[in-house]
């Protein structure tokens, strides 16, 4: 009946710019990160989302990490 590995899946999304600032800048208050699912068969791709950041306090690509 159920198959092995399931459809939807749970995702973390980090922000881009805090993950390059993060680098250089050690004083940097942290990273914006969201937990989203998405259908495996729909995107099997990387997922990429225009989501507000608020360290950088503006709407930035947040993409998918590995758990």
């Amino acid at each position: 009946m159920a198959k092995g590995k399931d459809v939807r899946v749970i995702v973390i999304l980090e922000c881009t710019c805090c993950c390059a600032r993060n680098g250089v800048n050690k004083e940097s208050p942290g990273i914006s990160r969201y937990i989203t699912q998405k259908n495996r068969h729909n995107t099997p791709s990387r997922l990429e989302l225009r989501k507000f950041c608020r360290y950088c306090h503006r709407h930035t690509i947040h993409g998918e990490i590995k758990k």
